[in-house]
């Protein structure tokens, strides 16, 4: 499979207690659930949602973005139910198609159960594997000791800050990358 069957088809993957699934406007309320929490939102680069239309305009940009070919997000369901709690995505696909960008965000009532660490898994295997990736990169706030951990986890490397690269709520953050080679993933 190449990446033209990913944007063909929508990719849906399975594991062991999860679904990764195509985001759909019904989607909403569980998404705005996830994005208008403060502390879920605290280390992800934008403003919380503050009603529920710019959740819907979100889910819109996610279709968008995966019509033109330019992301794919899945989101998190557990495999017997449909209720979206989180999700997981590549996006910014390098030109040459062999290494892309992901991230990541989880309803707050889930962390800490293992779940990021096995849908992102299920993502990072087929990244690897049916889309053939080389490299999948990861930018956090340094200070999200969970995103940190999760990363450190599935056996992203840090490689380094960029400082002051991005700029919000009138100040500069910094940006702190990671990566992951194909011959480093062990699923």
């Amino acid at each position: 499979m190449t990446i033209d069957a990913a944007f063909t088809r929508f990719p849906e993957l399975t594991t062991k207690r999860l679904r990764l699934r195509q985001v759909r406007p019904g989607d909403a309320e569980a998404f705005f659930a996830i994005f208008s929490d403060e502390e879920t939102m605290k280390y992800y680069g934008h403003a919380p949602h503050s009603t529920l239309d710019k959740t819907r305009e979100w889910i819109a940009q996610v279709d968008t973005r995966y019509t033109q070919r330019e992301a794919i997000r899945w989101g998190i369901t557990f495999a017997d139910q449909n209720e979206i709690i989180g999700s997981c995505s590549f996006h910014h696909f390098a030109a040459h198609g062999q290494c892309v960008e992901t991230g990541y965000d989880l309803n707050r009532a889930y962390w800490g159960r293992g779940v990021m660490a096995e849908a992102m898994s299920a993502v990072l295997t087929y990244g690897f594997t049916m889309l053939e990736l080389h490299r999948i990169e990861a930018i956090i706030d340094i200070e999200n000791q969970r995103s940190k951990a999760l990363l450190e986890k599935l056996g992203f490397t840090y490689e380094g800050n960029l400082r002051q690269r991005y700029y919000f709520e009138d100040r500069f953050e910094d940006e702190y990358y990671f990566g992951l080679l194909k011959h480093e993933w062990h699923g």
